[in-house]
């Protein structure tokens, strides 16, 4: 958390170069992996096309267990996106990190808090606005914040604020978690000449694999805890 940073200030506000960098790469990465699967499509799918659909199907069960099917139809792609680019962004500091100058510009986004903590707001913000298009503001005001009883709006508000902060910290302390033992891991294998090298090899091919596990269900806790908050905001309970 205290290495150096790369900032610039545009229309008074700061930006992180390494974060606006390494979310430019996972963009990129969505793009031509959903564009390489979804060339040539057939009736009958090739193997490339299978995983396309499987990723698809998948999202959309994660939806429609939350909402109903005819609910969840608007959220479909949502769905898709938002975990296509989450599995990247925490996978990508894994095999890929560029640094110069001792600046990190390539890395996990989701291993900084700013970027967690922006797709938390986007997510909520997400479920408000579907919850104000769907039962108009007085109706979403008065099941979001007055339920059960009236005088229940503080802990409604402040219930709402801990949504913010569980769904962005979660996703980052997990992720930044696994790097930064991953790097304790690397680092350790230098430490005292080659004895600790192939131990340290086993261990972090280990700790890969584990914080790609990791990595995937982080991913799918961020799009269902979407769609349960979504699913709140719009199908309130009685």
């Amino acid at each position: 958390m205290d290495e150096p940073i790369s900032t610039f200030k545009l229309f008074g506000l700061t930006f992180d170069v390494g974060n606006m960098v390494s979310l430019v790469v996972v963009a990129a990465i969505v793009f031509f992996f959903v564009f390489a699967l979804s060339r040539k499509l057939q009736m009958i799918p090739t193997k490339k096309q299978n995983i396309l659909e499987m990723i698809v199907e998948y999202t959309n069960g994660l939806s429609t267990n939350s909402l109903s099917a005819k609910n969840a139809k608007p959220y479909g792609l949502y769905a898709f996106v938002l975990f296509v680019f989450l599995f990247i962004s925490n996978q990508l500091g894994l095999f890929l990190e560029i640094a110069y100058n001792g600046v990190t510009y390539v890395k996990s986004p989701t291993s900084n808090p700013i970027v967690t903590m922006t797709l938390a707001v986007m997510a909520l913000g997400l479920a408000h606005f579907a919850g104000v298009s769907k039962l108009g503001f007085k109706g979403y005001f008065k099941s979001t914040y007055l339920k059960p009883f009236k005088f229940w709006l503080p802990l409604n508000i402040f219930e709402e604020f801990a949504n913010f902060l569980t769904l962005g910290l979660r996703l980052f302390g997990n992720i930044f978690a696994g790097e930064l033992l991953l790097g304790m891991v690397n680092n350790l294998a230098f430490s005292h000449g080659v004895v600790l090298v192939i131990p340290s090899f086993i261990l972090g091919m280990a700790w890969v694999a584990f914080s790609i596990f990791i990595g995937t269900i982080q991913s799918l806790v961020f799009v269902i805890l979407t769609f349960v908050y979504i699913s709140q905001k719009i199908q309130p309970e009685e």
